[in-house]
């Protein structure tokens, strides 16, 4: 199946940000590519921001070092009343994190968090990310033939999963389920919400930090949690402040869960509208061939991946990007759902082909910045999907895609709910 867009006449530029948009960004981001690759526009928030669409500039904006992460260089009253950034992280004191700063600091920061959130860790946790997805699957097949699949599978996994990598008590992870919910709706929940969410989960870890700084065992125990990892992750002899761990752990959380979320619920969704693709995933899976799993994860990736624009970054002199001049100060957004459909860099790049190889897509990122937590979101992002297509081998989409929404929100592009049904899995089925 194609998503052939349909032609906008030139001069016409396409509205964003409208509902209708969310559905389906593509053929706006496509006349964007033709048009304007470099396109200046008023986002939902007030504020005006350069939106970078060509794969190549994309690129070379997400690896420029003359384009900062500090909201320091552009407007600070625009970054404290939300309309930058996470909403509430000014207040809560945890803009310390890797989406924020710049080397010599990023440098350092990314090095010690590399210490304790390496792919050694992220390898032995995989029986547990099984184990929580088996769970999940049984919670909601039981006794019942329908789900949503992001409120019942995509938005519990990531979170019970990042909870147990950080090191969160069991009996505590409700809570932060709850918090994520709240942070996840983009708007959707009671004025001011996500900031007090934010700010709940801030004591939280500050706290925990704390509790687990003061019972930290001299030398590294097997299996020890993330948290722990990074209180004693160090660097000639240099620590992570408490402030910073906080900070630390919380973009984690943040940026970990929602794009795991949205990788799950979106994977899923293009696969049941594309059934040769799906049938050739579950051919594979039976034959015991993962290859097509891990390549076709990348391609879901690109073609309509969980995170629409990078995060924010600021001009720090004036640059020259597609030919555009940005000025110093100006805020440029690279949206990621449009470099990864651009023509001149895939083949047929509207089509779904899981099977794609020439793929260096740039759904996680590129340069300095490039998505710490990749590596976790893979493994539950290829878990999910196998699991589910083996196990529910007939799921299948249990409304029309017209009717479904997608949740509004700047750089994030995820469902907000995928209802299915499917014949429950036989007794003692795995």
């Amino acid at each position: 199946m194609r998503d052939q867009p349909p032609p906008t006449p030139h001069g016409l530029t396409p509205d964003l940000f409208t509902w209708e948009f969310a559905a389906n960004p593509y053929p706006a981001y496509a006349w964007l590519r033709r048009h304007a690759p470099v396109h200046r526009t008023t986002l939902p928030s007030g504020v005006d921001a350069w939106l970078v669409t060509r794969y190549a500039d994309a690129r070379q904006t997400l690896a420029d070092n003359r384009l900062s992460k500090n909201p320091a260089h552009h407007d600070e009253s625009a970054h404290a009343k939300g309309k930058t950034g996470i909403p509430g992280e000014r207040q809560a004191d945890l803009m310390t994190h890797l989406l924020n700063i710049d080397p010599p600091d990023h440098t350092r920061l990314r090095r010690l968090v590399s210490k304790a959130f390496t792919p050694r860790r992220v390898a032995e946790f995989a029986p547990r990310v099984q184990e929580l997805t088996d769970d999940l699957i049984d919670r909601f097949t039981s006794g019942s033939d329908t789900a949503d699949l992001i409120h019942d599978f995509a938005f519990p996994l990531p979170i019970y999963a990042i909870c147990d990598l950080l090191g969160v008590p069991r009996e505590d992870q409700d809570d932060f389920r709850d918090w994520a919910g709240m942070m996840i709706r983009h708007g959707g929940g009671p004025r001011g919400g996500v900031a007090r969410s934010v700010k709940k989960m801030r004591g939280y870890l500050a706290e925990l930090i704390h509790r687990k700084r003061q019972a930290l065992p001299a030398e590294p125990v097997p299996g020890e949690d993330l948290i722990s990892g990074l209180i004693r992750a160090s660097d000639h002899g240099e620590h992570l402040t408490e402030n910073e761990a906080a900070a630390m752990a919380f973009i984690l959380l943040f940026a970990g869960f929602e794009t795991t979320v949205n990788l799950i619920g979106n994977g899923t969704y293009a696969l049941l509208t594309h059934p040769e693709q799906r049938e050739r995933l579950q051919r594979a899976l039976a034959e015991g061939d993962r290859g097509l799993l891990e390549t076709g994860v990348e391609e879901l990736l690109r073609y309509d991946g969980p995170v629409e624009l990078a995060t924010w970054r600021f001009a720090t002199e004036p640059v020259v990007i597609g030919g555009q001049r940005i000025e110093t100060g100006d805020p440029v957004l690279v949206v990621l759902a449009a470099a990864d459909r651009d023509p001149e860099r895939f083949a047929d790049p509207d089509t779904l082909d899981l099977g794609r190889r020439d793929n260096q897509h740039l759904g996680y990122g590129h340069g300095i910045h490039y998505c710490l937590g990749a590596p976790l979101a893979r493994l539950e992002g290829q878990t999910a999907l196998a699991t589910l297509l083996t196990r529910l081998p007939d799921l299948r989409l249990a409304a029309d895609p017209a009717e479904l929404r997608w949740r509004g929100g700047l750089i994030m592009r995820g469902l907000r709910t995928l209802p299915v049904e499917f014949s429950p899995p036989r007794s003692g089925q795995t």
